[in-house]
């Protein structure tokens, strides 16, 4: 097909309206989307948490690659491709784990924690370990929320650490654990995923437990809207001072703008307030754990992270719920939701599953849900995008804007882009 067809998808796309079908089905567009998009970004993989001591792991899988993320001696995180540089095994299986070395279990090559060949059986005479060790990968650790990059060139990250950090140091997630973690395979493409995520217009009919805590439906003159905004926001203002905090990611209620259509800027962070009753995202609104980080006084709202192109978190006072998106193939999506709590709380005295779970559970549900039933209906051979409200799915359209701009800019830097030889594209 080559990069015209390609172009010729993506510049099908009208402002203010959808992608068409072959956006969303397309094999040679997927393989560029992931060459392009996610393995040129920085992606979420996981939380510091889940690897606190030296020597703790957690794995990783994008496209064809596996991963490992390690705790090294020094406290810091390291990335490496979880791929035996002897015969090309898999070095650690389990998903997390404890090592104080990383054997390969096919034939016993050992590196250190960093990487590094330390000891290789049945080699030639004079072979040297110097540069055989794992292959490492650009990673940051930003706040508790762990970032690799797969390509050796990465986008610069400084503008996002620094505010990344500056957001997310009220909440305490490198002083966090997981609560619990629930796997989802989404038969919907990677994209559907975010759109839905991007807008609201569907959650009065949708999302009956979210509607109730946040004002992201809010019209004025709404009738159906029982809240009162103003006094939300008023409160979540006091409650924000009286935990010292003062914070410039305030931004009222609802969605932000976001993302930047030009893709300069893929992160945002955003503070909204709650419905009155509402002191957290859960079923009733009470506390279902402890408080977390440096808050003190439930009243704050909810502190809402995203960065592109897999990763966005609801945090409330009491708890935390990030979401990872994982592309499996065109019409496939991992999605991982875990539930946070402070480092210090305990299952069956501070917090219980049963009611920490629920709200983001049902939430989640009910989303990939519809966003398999949309998946369904744009595979039909008579799907044509229709208009977009302004009012309603403004962010999806900058969605689509950022992702249509991407693949565009990714042509024009590399000329023709095909799979890669020996690649098999998805199905």
């Amino acid at each position: 097909m080559g990069e015209g067809r390609v172009r010729d998808l993506v510049d099908e796309r009208r402002p203010g309206f959808g992608l068409g079908r072959e956006c969303y089905a397309d094999g040679e567009l997927f393989r560029v989307e992931m060459d392009e998009i996610w393995r040129k970004g920085w992606l979420f993989v996981g939380h510091g948490c889940e690897a606190r001591r030296p020597g703790d792991y957690f794995t990783f899988e994008i496209d064809r690659d596996p991963i490992v993320c390690v705790r090294q001696e020094d406290g810091t995180m390291r990335a490496m491709h979880n791929v035996c540089r002897h015969r090309g095994s898999i070095v650690l299986v389990d998903e997390r784990g404890h090592q104080a070395r990383l054997t390969c279990p096919y034939h016993q090559w050992v590196y250190g924690l960093d990487g590094s060949l330390l000891r290789c059986q049945g080699v030639p005479e004079g072979f040297r370990k110097d540069g055989v060790g794992l292959a490492s990968i650009p990673t940051e650790e930003i706040a508790g929320l762990v970032f690799v990059c797969l390509d050796d060139r990465p986008r610069p990250i400084e503008r996002a650490r620094e505010d990344l950090t500056r957001g997310l140091a009220v909440q305490g997630l490198d002083r966090a654990k997981v609560a619990m973690q629930i796997d989802y395979e989404v038969k919907a493409n990677w994209k559907l995923i975010w759109e839905n995520n991007r807008e609201c217009f569907h959650c009065d009919v949708n999302h009956p437990q979210y509607v109730r805590a946040n004002f992201d439906h809010y019209d004025e003159g709404d009738t159906r809207h029982k809240g009162d905004l103003a006094a939300a926001l008023q409160r979540q203002r006091e409650g924000l001072l009286r935990c010292g905090i003062k914070d410039e990611f305030f931004g009222g209620f609802g969605l932000s703008e976001f993302p930047d259509p030009t893709g300069e800027v893929w992160w945002s962070l955003n503070r909204t307030a709650l419905e009155e009753g509402f002191d957290t995202e859960s079923l009733d609104g009470c506390l279902v754990s402890r408080l977390m980080g440096a808050y003190v006084d439930p009243a704050v709202g909810t502190l809402r992270v995203r960065s592109l192109p897999n990763f966005w978190c609801h945090a409330s006072c009491d708890h935390a719920v990030t979401t990872r998106l994982t592309p499996t193939g065109r019409w496939t999506t991992n999605v991982r939701v875990s539930w946070l709590v402070d480092v210090d709380a305990q299952e069956g005295r501070d917090y219980d599953l049963a009611k920490l779970l629920p709200f983001w559970q049902l939430t989640s549900e009910q989303d990939w849900a519809i966003c398999e039933r949309q998946q369904r209906g744009v595979a039909s051979s008579v799907f044509v995008p229709g208009p977009l409200s302004p009012d309603k799915e403004g962010n999806v359209d900058r969605f689509l804007s950022w992702y249509t701009h991407a693949i565009v800019d990714a042509l024009d830097a590399s000329g023709e882009t095909r799979p890669q030889a020996g690649v098999v594209s998805f199905s």
